[in-house]
């Protein structure tokens, strides 16, 4: 059964035309707004794991972790038919990436820190910027609204974490160091298993976070994935 991390809403196939339904039945139908998702993994037990990031509402994502993982999540978040637009200190380890990504089209824009214009995001053009500004990502002037989210990566526990952490509706952690993962369990609550596993995650492991939910997930890269970015790795 796929599941959608941080919301519950189910998983509709294609649309065929021609179906009927009672009128007394029709206030039972609902239909998600926006994409099925991002495939971010599996969990222990094989199921698909997504993330929705197109949302008409603003959607905010931290993940602490590894370069490696949030390209993977642009490349497939680009695959869904949003537009990426990666606020970075780094351009040159996002430029092969940008210039694969879309088969040509320019999915995936590059932007210097504070750099990035207004996206003009929409229900048909959704976007989701991904802001890699280090261990002190500044306060942005882009920041998340209906149909444009954000992920922030930070490679380590830093000063701006908590705020970050308690701000995003979604949170993933990946490897830390034993004092991270105690201040990182302290403020979402985690399970004291939980926070003592952080440190001994494997390369692609991520914790996520929303909420009450909680997921571990492990992202194992296409082979078209390998062939641009390498096997997983969480240091970069």
């Amino acid at each position: 059964m796929t599941e959608r991390i941080g919301a519950r809403r189910g998983l509709l196939g294609p649309r065929h035309a021609g179906h009927t339904v009672p009128t007394d039945h029709l206030g039972a139908l609902s239909l998600p707004v926006g994409d099925d998702g991002v495939i971010i993994g599996d969990d222990a037990e094989g199921r698909p794991q997504l993330i929705g990031f197109h949302r008409p509402v603003p959607y905010d994502v931290l993940l602490i972790g590894g370069l490696w993982t949030a390209q993977v999540l642009a490349l497939r978040a680009a695959g869904t038919g949003a537009r990426v637009a990666v606020e970075t200190g780094r351009v040159q380890a996002w430029t092969t990436l940008a210039q694969a990504a879309g088969a040509g089209l320019e999915c995936v824009s590059l932007y210097d820190v504070g750099r990035v214009p207004p996206t003009g995001a929409t229900v048909g053009s959704p976007v989701v910027v991904i802001r890699d500004c280090g261990m002190r990502p500044p306060r942005g002037r882009v920041i998340s609204s209906p149909w444009q989210s954000v992920l922030t990566l930070l490679p380590y526990l830093s000063p701006v974490a908590p705020r970050l952490m308690r701000s995003s509706a979604l949170v993933g952690i990946q490897r830390v160091s034993p004092d991270e993962a105690e201040q990182i369990g302290r403020i979402l609550g985690l399970a004291r298993a939980e926070s003592e596993a952080l440190p001994t995650l494997a390369d692609g492991v991520t914790l996520w976070v929303a909420g009450r939910e909680h997921h571990w997930v492990m992202t194992s890269a296409t082979d078209a994935e390998t062939g641009l970015l390498g096997t997983a790795r969480r240091m970069d």
